[in-house]
This record gives C-alpha cells, structure tokens and sequence, in this order.
C-alpha cells in the first residue's frame, strides 16, 4: 500500500475519551474508531492485524480437527429459554422484538445454538467425537465499557464446542484445545498463564483462563513463586496451619461500642488472625452466617459454588438486626438460629474473638464447640502473605486480561435442550459438551499492551498492521524517490506485506507514524543512498545494508 492514496491517518495527540495508554496508541494510530461507549470500527490497518490474529487461531483449530461453521448474531430467546441461562444474563443481554412481537437476543454466546446444530448429527455415539467453531460477534450490554477494546459491547468471539459420547472422550478433545490454546498465543508472542477459575453462568465442571499478564487487566492471577499453581482470585486457595493451642473457656466481655476489626483487636490486644468474623448474607432464598477469619474477606464465587446458589447479598442492617437482635458489628455464631457455614481456616482455629449478638459484647476464647455449624468449605479470598496449597511457597499477586477460556460443560446443555444419543446398549444419553472461547480483539488489545513503547505500539511481526514500511526521507529527492518505489514494487512482487509513506511530509512526521503504527521492519532510504546503503531497522537494531543486500537481508527476516 501506499500511504499516499490510503486511508491513513494518525493523531498527535491522546484521545480524552480512551482510559488506558495502550487503547490511545490503537486510536491515534489509524487502526480503531470509537463510535459508541463500547462500540469500535476497526479501520483498514486495524482490520489486517485483526484478520491476521483470527488466521493464526483458524490454522490452529483446524489442525485440532475442529471445523468451522458461522451461526446468526440474532437469536431467538426460546433457546436461553430452553437452557435456563436467560435470567443468568440479566440486564447482559440485548433483547429486541420483531414486527410480529417475537422476542430475539443479540447472542451474548451460542452454546444453545451448537447444541441445536449438534442434534442434527448426533443420533449414535458412532456419530462422535466431532468439534465445531466459528467467529462471530458477541453482544453484552455492559455497564461500564472500558480500557478501549477490554471491555466492550460488541465484541468478535471465536468459539469452539467439542461433543463426546463420555468423559474419557471429553478429556481428550479437552486437552487437543488446551494444546492449539498455547500454540496460537504462543505464536502470537503474548506473556500469558493458564489459571484455573469459576465455571460462572457456563456451568460445567473446570474451567481453565488464559490470561495476558498487564497491569491494567480486570482479573487478579494467584501464582505460586515457586511452582505451577496459578488462579483467578475467585477461585484461588491457601493452605492453612494448624493450631495446636489448648483450649480455653469461652468468656463474654465488654466491647463499649468496638464494632470493627480494627477496633476490637486495638481494644483486646489481639491480632486480627485471633478473631472471626459473623456476615449475614442472603444466598437464594435463605439467611446464612458465613464465618471467615477476621482480616478475610467473604470470597461469594465460592460460596454460591459450594452451595449451587444463583444470587447472594449481604442482609440488610434491619434483618442483621432482627436475625442478631444487635447491630452490625456484634453478629456472632453462638446461639444464632440460622444455618452456619464456616471457612476451612476458622475450622483450625482456636480461642478466638466472635460476635456475642448483643451489642457491646463480644466472646473472647470461643471454639467450635461452643456453637453448631451446618456446613465447612473455602469461602474466603486469598490475601498476600499466604501460601501456595501444593508447595507452601508464598503467592504472589498479579494482574491479567482474559483472552481465551476452556470448559468442561459435561452434560449441562445437552440435558436442558435434549442433546441425547444411543450407546452400544442402545440406551438413550446425553451428550458431554465441552466449550472453548478466545476473544480476538481482546488479543490485539492485550499485544498492543504488553508491547507499548513512549512513542507507540511495537507489534509482533506476524501480526503487525504493516511487517515492513519504506520511508523515503525526501520524496523529492528523484533518486531516493525511485529507489523505493522501485524496492516497493519488488517487495510486493514477492507477496511481502509491506507499505511506503510515499507522501509529502518532514521525516520526522514519518519516523514518528512509523513508531506509532509499530511497524517491525523499517526500511529509511536517505542520504546513505548516495553510497548505495539503506537504514534497516528490525528488533532494536539499526543495519546498514547494501542496496544489492536488501532483499537477502528482508528474506532472512522474514
């Protein structure tokens, strides 16, 4: 391409509406356009490294063996229906009417819809294993769009769904898409880790994260400093130590108006780690008390996981108080009349501080035998200064910006939309789904992140909007000028993606869109020509090349 007659243009100056530096550099240098809170057009140097991220992802589900088929954006609404998923989405979702009031989706995803398609194949399970996919939009009414293309509306989604007639099956297609999951983002050249974390809405039984590792990433990564631990905060764990103290007899005190934490153990002269905190929650349709240490937090992912629960909110200061008969601040575990769930932690703890339900007071020295509990598991958020749960080695905390996702669905969607199959006893069973997201936008975004210069974007070359641009300093210089168009024409004879800022600007406003841009190979034909050299530059490097070299030298790169 020539600059000259393309449609190409940058900006000098950031944008005031973009949130992130890196979503700035994507603006001002010609590749994307906002036209909405959450709503892009990805301009023509945009849309090439968009298309080359989706190659990339295309040649690796196929040699998955998944194949490729396109669905519609617009979905009728019996198929969340159907599954049980609409009131999951919520507000999420895009709704709309048609002319005869038939109610429609714009599809904020399509497990229905390829269990739709799969129950036109599926009749035997000689009819499997099969794995389909596709590139579509997505749409999600977001409340707060944000960091430019992270966190948007309408979004371009390649989705996979593998089919299986058992969970020996499902492993294995599991696993080819884990594999073609670390050869795209691999080839791509991101920083990433694979954590574990919640199945959310999808359900199923795992769900693994592919996350690009930047500071401004929405979702906080759990690892290990010395092994291969790593998971989302929602889902993340610790281990715990045990506590050997003798117990000591439960004893009611004073705490004259000492409501918090902070509070309470100044007032004592114990440590937060001494005390456990009572929160009222209400899960579904029902009031618990959740006990986690007192310098915890309630971590409500795992509590809805471990209790298969849809909604949860802490309880309103009125019902603490009639549950408690006390204020916020004195909820405690002894004589209390509605389920108690307590964390794995608090069940090795001993002689600690809890609410006394009566305000002004608290236990100190309390112990689980001094109160019943209904229920133990991990319900709290992992914290800094707490150890790995398969090394005990310290975690460390760090930030991270999802870019693909694998889950077990098992049987969740085939139960719920009749996805069923004749086995080799000629009994009738569903089908175990698996499903398997990358946000291809979300890449471009995460790159553009991970690889910002002060003076623009450094892309990868294989997907770089332009691999390789020509900046003749002076186009009115004839010879510089002839001889990188010459050397233009010769590049494109060899199918080389390459481009030259042919138009009548200073060098210093080429050089500068150069950087912008992020091309990878740049060739400056100056005054060296009169030596018969041309400037190269390719990673981080400034090569002098003969002109009879250039096209080796660019072969060699390449």
């Amino acid at each position: 391409m020539k600059l000259s007659n393309s449609y190409f243009f940058t900006l000098r100056e950031n944008v005031s509406d973009e949130d992130s530096l890196s979503s700035n550099y994507l603006v001002r240098s010609g590749l994307i356009s906002k036209i909405g809170s959450g709503i892009y057009t990805f301009l023509p140097l945009g849309l090439k490294t968009l298309n080359k991220i989706n190659n990339i992802i295309r040649e690796e589900m196929n040699k998955a063996g998944a194949e490729e088929i396109l669905m519609p954006a617009l979905i009728p609404i019996d198929y969340y229906e159907k599954s049980g998923r609409i009131n999951g989405f919520g507000q999420d979702m895009f709704r709309l009417n048609d002319r005869f009031n038939r109610s429609y989706a714009l599809g904020p995803t399509h497990e229905e819809l390829f269990a739709h398609i799969a129950k036109l194949k599926i009749k035997s399970y000689k009819d499997m294993p099969f794995s389909l996919y596709q590139f579509q939009s997505k749409y999600r009414d977001e409340m707060r769009p944000r960091y430019g293309l992270i966190r948007v509306r309408e979004f371009l989604m390649k989705d996979a769904y593998s089919f299986d007639k058992d969970e020996d099956g499902l492993d294995i297609s599991y696993q080819k898409m884990f594999k073609a999951y670390q050869n795209i983002f691999n080839r791509i050249g991101l920083n990433y880790k694979v954590v574990k974390a919640a199945t959310g809405t999808m359900g199923g039984s795992l769900s693994e994260e592919f996350q690009a590792i930047t500071d401004i990433g929405e979702d906080t990564i759990v690892s290990c400093t010395k092994c291969n631990y790593a998971a989302n905060l929602e889902v993340a764990t610790t281990a715990y130590e045990e506590n050997n103290e003798e117990e000591l007899k439960c004893e009611l005190v004073e705490t004259p108006n000492k409501k918090s934490i902070n509070d309470i153990c100044e007032f004592l002269k114990v440590e937060p780690t001494k005390t456990v905190k009572t929160l009222i929650y209400q899960i579904d349709d029902k009031y618990y008390a959740l006990l986690v240490r007192g310098d915890r937090e309630v971590n409500e992912d795992k509590v809805l996981n471990l209790l298969n629960a849809k909604n949860i909110s802490l309880a309103s200061s009125e019902k603490v108080k009639e549950i408690t008969n006390a204020n916020i601040g004195y909820a405690g575990p002894i004589n209390l009349n509605i389920p108690i769930i307590i964390d794995n932690e608090v069940l090795l703890m001993k002689n600690f501080v809890v609410g006394a339900n009566i305000i002004d007071y608290h236990y100190k020295n309390a112990n689980l035998k001094d109160f019943k509990y209904e229920l133990v598991g991990d319900i709290s958020t992992v914290m800094k200064g707490d150890i790995c749960p398969n090394c005990g080695n310290l975690l460390e905390f760090s930030k991270g910006i999802e870019i693909g996702n694998l889950f077990k669905l098992g049987t969740k969607y085939s139960e719920s939309l009749n996805l069923k199959y004749l086995d080799e006893q000629n009994q009738l069973k569903p089908v175990v789904m698996g499903s398997y997201g990358i946000g291809c936008a979300r890449i471009m975004a995460a790159v553009a992140e991970q690889n910002m210069t002060d003076k623009g974007i450094k892309w990868p070359l294989n997907i770089a909007p332009i691999e390789i641009l020509i900046i003749p300093v002076n186009m009115k210089d004839d010879k510089q000028k002839d001889y990188a168009l010459s050397l233009y024409n010769k590049l494109m004879e060899l199918k080389c993606d390459v481009a030259i800022d042919d138009r009548d600007e200073r060098a210093g406003v080429k050089f500068n869109d150069a950087d912008l841009i992020g091309a990878p190979i740049k060739i400056i034909v100056g005054k060296k020509l009169e030596e018969n050299c041309v400037e190269i530059e390719y990673d981080n490097n400034t090569n002098l090349v003969n002109t009879d070299n250039v096209l080796e030298f660019i072969n060699n790169i390449l």
